[in-house]
């Protein structure tokens, strides 16, 4: 680990970013520019303190999943990725295979739908990125995989009406078979299908009837628990390689849902839980 550069890096990366460009607010005048290490530190869902030990050369390695949740914030490319990999003395993500660095192209869509639920997941589920009103109306889901919540999960299946939990249940497995056909050494997709055949009894029929589909535009209806029942449509953008897709969840003006989706903006991430 080359501590000098790995600092050096993430401090250039930092202060080349502004706040609007990773969709935060700007707030009163700022002296130097660039984000502040607190706002970096957010993103990532590390401590401020971690963060300003690694930029002050004190900093103990930082894990694989902590350099990939740097480069999301820090809206890297590929090459530079690769490159805070291995300025932290880890080997970056092998081409070809699943990645959770998301591109920052897709970030900075991502950052501009302010009123729309909006999410980056990869082809086999992984919930790589939310805006505040995806998090709102799903929950704060990043770094889990919406495929094993949903067979393994209590709860998880709510958000849905019961009616439409065998489509939903459907379309996940037959989704996650095209991937794994798709990329059969890719290690995770793989892993998840060995792990839900396991510990799923739905799965596993499911899995054994060789359903296969991909992720397409299509309504869906939520029912939220403060806002109520949702008409939402569904729209489906796919980054190259197919690997990564922006799913962006949008209501006709003029009808009940869009007025329940602005409700929803408007208590964007205040607590959501119905009183007792």
């Amino acid at each position: 680990m080359d501590r000098t550069e790995l600092a050096d890096f993430l401090r250039r990366a930092r202060t080349r970013l502004a706040p609007s460009d990773v969709g935060l607010n700007a707030g009163p005048r700022r002296r130097t520019p660039g984000l502040r290490r607190e706002e970096v530190a957010q993103l990532t869902g590390m401590s401020t303190d971690y963060y300003t030990r690694l930029e002050q050369r004190r900093g103990s390695h930082p894990s694989r999943q902590m350099l990939t949740a740097l480069a999301r914030a820090l809206r890297l490319t590929d090459v530079e990725r690769d490159h805070l990999f291995h300025l932290a003395g880890q080997e970056p993500p092998r081409p070809g295979g699943s990645s959770d660095h998301v591109r920052p192209g897709l970030l900075l869509v991502l950052d501009r739908l302010h009123d729309l639920p909006a999410s980056v997941l990869s082809d086999w589920g992984q919930m790589l990125a939310q805006n505040t009103m995806s998090v709102a109306l799903t929950g704060d889901h990043v770094g889990t995989n919406v495929i094993r919540r949903w067979f393994t999960v209590p709860g998880a299946r709510d958000l849905a009406p019961p009616e439409n939990h065998e489509e939903h249940a459907r379309a996940h497995v037959a989704s996650l078979r095209a991937v794994t056909a798709a990329r059969p050494d890719d290690p995770g997709p793989a892993a998840l299908v060995a792990e839900l055949r396991a510990a799923s009894p739905m799965f596993e029929e499911l899995w054994e009837s060789h359903d296969v589909v991909v992720r397409r535009p299509s309504p869906k209806r939520f029912v939220h628990p403060v806002v109520g029942v949702l008409d939402l449509d569904c729209e489906v953008l796919v980054s190259d390689g197919h690997s990564q897709q922006l799913v962006v969840h949008s209501a006709r003006p003029g009808t009940e849902t869009y007025q329940r989706l602005e409700l929803l903006r408007v208590l964007g991430l205040q607590d959501l839980t119905p009183s007792s």
